[in-house]
């Protein structure tokens, strides 16, 4: 257990996990705005990390521009329910981040997390 801890603690990885959960396969700049305030090497090098450890995939395309895209893996997807759990008590207890105070785009308030089934 120590080792998941590790690995989905580390800055900005919950949410990264949480929005992929929640929002299927997502491209890299639609990913970087659901996560307000994550810097573009901050985002790179979580989701490098995620799909080394294998709860990412990375998808790429050679068109103009490139797209790239990340989905979750199998393993990723067993995450789902804890993080909507997480997500629920942080908001229950005032510990709301960033991501979960803006669940829609450009929306700034307080809203219930979306749960994917």
């Amino acid at each position: 257990m120590d080792e998941l801890l590790r690995i989905i603690s580390g800055p900005w990885t919950t949410y990264i996990l949480w929005r992929l959960a929640n929002n299927g396969t997502v491209r890299f700049g639609e990913l970087k705005r659901m996560v307000p305030g994550i810097s573009s090497r901050m985002l790179t090098e979580r989701l490098r990390k995620l799909e080394d450890t294998g709860f990412v995939t990375r998808s790429f395309k050679p068109t103009i521009p490139p797209e790239v895209s990340y989905t979750l893996t199998e393993r990723g997807l067993e995450l789902r329910e804890t993080l909507n759990q997480l997500s629920a008590l942080s908001i229950k207890w005032n510990m709301a981040g960033p991501c979960e105070t803006n669940v829609g785009h450009g929306n700034t308030e307080r809203t219930q997390t979306a749960k994917v089934s």
